[in-house]
């Protein structure tokens, strides 16, 4: 696919709105409106009893308050796994030993440039939390099954947050077979 033109229609903090005339790889031309932002990562804690650490926050864009995974956008130059790390402590006064990719989560495909990085943390300590400005977060430890079924069903409908818990559970499900 290439870009024959394009045009900003909005340039704001964290987005970039653009319309943008490509060429398909079928050769058909055509208009997409596309968001692009710089990324983001998110972190399935989970603390030695088997909980996970899932956050309740509220999100006007979302209509009220929902549950997520600890996680943030991707800063400048700074890698996932820091953004991962640098969210952990701050939404939920955590740092981990053990670090795990759980992959890429493209949040919407149709319109966003947003890739989501996926990460599991284990052998938690506490240190202090640091909510930015502007943020209501309440930290919940929940059961790990208890969440991924919470996914399952709808409960937890954040598309970042259900895939990593799913993704996690599956993980060390296979860790465990692999085991035994």
């Amino acid at each position: 696919m290439s870009i024959e033109k394009l045009r900003t229609v909005f340039h704001g903090r964290v987005i970039q709105v653009n319309v943008e005339t490509v060429r398909l790889p079928d050769g058909h031309v055509t208009d997409l409106e596309i968001i692009h932002h710089p990324g983001g990562a998110a972190v399935v804690a989970i603390d030695d009893a088997g909980r996970v650490c899932l956050i309740r926050q509220f999100r006007h864009a979302a209509g009220g308050w929902i549950w997520e995974l600890p996680a943030g956008k991707l800063e400048p130059d700074e890698p996932p796994q820091e953004t991962a790390r640098r969210e952990l402590i701050e939404e939920a006064g955590c740092e981990a030993r053990s670090w795990r990719s759980l992959g890429p989560y493209v949040s919407s495909p149709g319109v966003f440039t947003e890739i989501v990085h996926l990460f599991m943390a284990q052998g938690l300590s506490s240190v202090k939390m640091a909510h930015e400005a502007g943020e209501l977060i309440e930290v919940h430890w929940v059961d790990l099954q208890a969440a991924c079924r919470r996914a399952l069903d709808g409960d937890i409908n954040d598309g970042k947050t259900a895939v990593g818990l799913l993704r996690a559970c599956s993980m060390l499900r296979g860790s465990t077979d692999r085991g035994s």
